[in-house]
């Protein structure tokens, strides 16, 4: 709270706001930190692991095997999902469950669950594309910008 209003402020606000801020619980920082690490970790060990799955089994090149790893890897978060069990997972790990691209399929697909009773089209494709669709146009801004970048220092 900044200065200004502290001093507007009579005395018994001020000591409840001293009172409120020593019974605040302290954070584990460094706990769910490392819950995040292991689990974004995990998360993208298991899609290297698909990954040179295709690349040694199904004679995918590496610049070719990274299709269909995402595709794979946004099947299985879809499926645990709709299961309720990446919910429970990124309750535990906080962060390291959204940062991959997993946690953006889990994101679309929780939308799609909770407005499915309003239709397929106003419910499912509309709540769905509501969140999709600022990391959509976020995504062609930046590679738009990125491009003309490239343009002008490369020359093209």
């Amino acid at each position: 709270m900044p200065n200004n209003k502290k001093k507007n402020l009579t005395m018994t606000q001020q000591e409840y706001q001293k009172l409120a801020k020593q019974q605040e619980p302290k954070r584990p920082v460094l706990k769910n930190c490392g819950r995040a690490f292991l689990v974004g970790g995990t998360i993208c060990l298991i899609g290297e692991c698909f990954m040179h799955l295709f690349i040694n089994c199904f004679g995918f090149t590496e610049k070719t095997a990274g299709n269909p790893t995402v595709a794979v890897m946004i099947i299985i978060s879809v499926i645990l999902t709709s299961l309720g069990i990446y919910d429970k997972i990124a309750q535990w790990a906080g962060g390291g469950s959204s940062v991959p691209v997993t946690g953006f399929a889990n994101s679309l697909c929780s939308a799609a669950i909770e407005h499915r009773a309003e239709g397929l089209v106003l419910g499912v494709g509309g709540n769905m594309f509501k969140l999709a669709g600022s990391v959509i146009v976020f995504g062609t801004v930046a590679a738009f910008f990125v491009g003309i970048a490239h343009l002008i220092f490369t020359g093209g």
